[in-house]
């Protein structure tokens, strides 16, 4: 593969906007630039379902505004590009699956409308592991039926991560200063992690899951994949409606350092580096014990199963001409000549086969999951008196292996994922010419959350 990584291919948001507005710049140049890129990188990794065909129109609409001295903030004119699993009004929206792919929505999920408010130029849609990574144990990340496999721009057969898989390929190879993903667990952060980008996975309900397709209305969040914190910070903070977080993260600060449980020693040695680097930075980073009970996770993925049905079918409702149930779903599936090619739909057909009573259950099991996650996160910062955890993002990504499937590597993300606590996933250094992420969690709010990342990333910097 010729070299496609481009992570820093447009200057800081700002910037880009201080040009909009004086005219050095123009949204209509960007977009196309953003287009040709598109075009020149694509086919290579597989990162872009569908392209807004009025792109080049919305971006003439923000130069009119500029030129009027109307502009409608930080990020008119900006390009996004959204993961296929949220709704834009006639454009795509299939969740990576073949059974979506007929008629596109009527609306654009809340998200999107607050984006286009806003004046930012809807790019396109991009891949994903299809229906988030929730249709088989055995299902390959960055794949889907409609899109194929997005593969990682550090390496041509190896994983982008999931599943937020094309968002975060297409920022790492400059097709898009910004893109929209979705996490449960772990969909934004491994991905940036794996493709050497910044992922910030918000908190639970702090953006709207309207028009968006779900696992879990639980523990489903929005989150942004760009190639500086910064640059997301601007853009929740124009989601939001909410002014910028202020950088009140104390002098000196202090950090607990997870490793986590059979993360590869090439991952660690990254670790390590960081936290030495921080050190010299003014900060103190201490080792800390953290471990996630069994029962905490095994009533997370209980209550997730059986979140997935009533979630699902609520959204399918409101998309004409596609599926209506779960069960026509598999159904779906089973008659297409792709869709289970490469890997089945265990996850659905359990789903599927769930009850009232397991269901009941799972109402407590995740109240319990929910309550001991954040004990767990909220007694390790007071015990050690620290203002976050660090901890590895991802290992190196592994190669794309259809016959055994994804290999589960160990991550970072499910304590946060859990809690419902938001996660910043900074990119730090490669190995073996692959990136690895660390990523910084534990206040329970984005906008104490970010001040830290902001801190930590500007003394990796320096």
């Amino acid at each position: 593969m010729t070299d496609t990584t481009h992570p820093r291919a447009f200057p800081a948001i700002p910037e880009l906007q201080a040009g909009l507005r004086t005219g050095r710049l123009t949204s209509v140049a960007l977009t196309r630039r953003c287009l040709d890129r598109i075009t020149e990188v694509n086919p290579l990794v597989r990162a872009v379902l569908a392209v807004d065909e009025t792109a080049l129109d919305q971006a003439a609409a923000s130069d009119r505004r500029h030129a009027a001295g109307a502009g409608l903030g930080p990020l008119d004119g900006i390009p996004v590009l959204v993961k296929d699993n949220i709704d834009t009004a006639g454009l795509a929206s299939t969740a990576g699956s073949r059974l979506l792919a007929g008629r596109p929505p009527r609306r654009d999920a809340e998200v999107v409308s607050r984006l286009r408010a806003a004046g930012a130029v809807m790019l396109g849609k991009t891949n994903l592991s299809e229906w988030a990574n929730f249709r088989s144990t055995r299902a390959t990340e960055g794949w889907s039926g409609v899109g194929g496999q997005t593969c990682n721009p550090y390496g041509a057969h190896r994983s982008p991560g999931g599943s937020s898989s094309g968002s975060a390929v297409a920022v790492a190879t400059g097709m898009a200063p910004l893109a929209l993903g979705t996490e449960t667990d772990g969909s934004v952060v491994a991905p940036a992690g794996l493709c050497g980008v910044v992922g910030v996975k918000t908190e639970t309900g702090l953006l709207p899951l309207d028009g968006i397709v779900p696992i879990s209305q639980v523990q489903d969040t929005v989150g942004l994949l760009a190639a500086r914190l910064s640059d997301a910070a601007l853009t929740l903070a124009v989601l939001t409606g909410r002014p910028l977080p202020q950088d009140d993260a104390p002098d000196g600060l202090r950090l607990g350092l997870w490793r986590v449980p059979r993360m590869p020693g090439e991952t660690e040695t990254v670790l390590k580096s960081a936290a030495e680097e921080l050190r010299a930075a003014g900060a103190t980073v201490l080792p800390v014990d953290f471990a996630v009970e069994r029962q905490t996770l095994e009533d997370g993925l209980l209550a997730m199963y059986a979140e997935f049905r009533p979630s699902l079918e609520a959204y399918l409702r409101d998309r004409d001409g596609a599926p209506q149930t779960l069960a026509a779903l598999i159904e779906g599936n089973r008659a297409d000549p792709v869709e289970l090619s490469l890997f089945g739909q265990d996850l659905f057909e359990q789903a599927q086969l769930l009850g009232e009573e397991e269901r009941e259950r799972a109402v407590h099991a995740r109240s319990r999951s929910k309550r001991q996650a954040r004990a767990l996160i909220d007694g390790t910062l007071r015990e050690h008196r620290i203002d976050a955890l660090l901890a590895a993002t991802n290992e190196p990504a592994p190669r794309i292996d259809y016959e055994l499937g994804d290999p589960g590597a160990p991550g970072s993300s499910t304590p946060a994922a859990l809690a419902g606590y938001p996660n910043v996933t900074l990119p730090l250094d490669r190995r073996g010419g692959l990136p690895v992420g660390v990523s910084v969690f534990g206040p329970p709010e984005t906008s104490r959350l970010l001040p830290v990342a902001l801190r930590i990333e500007q003394a990796w910097a320096d």
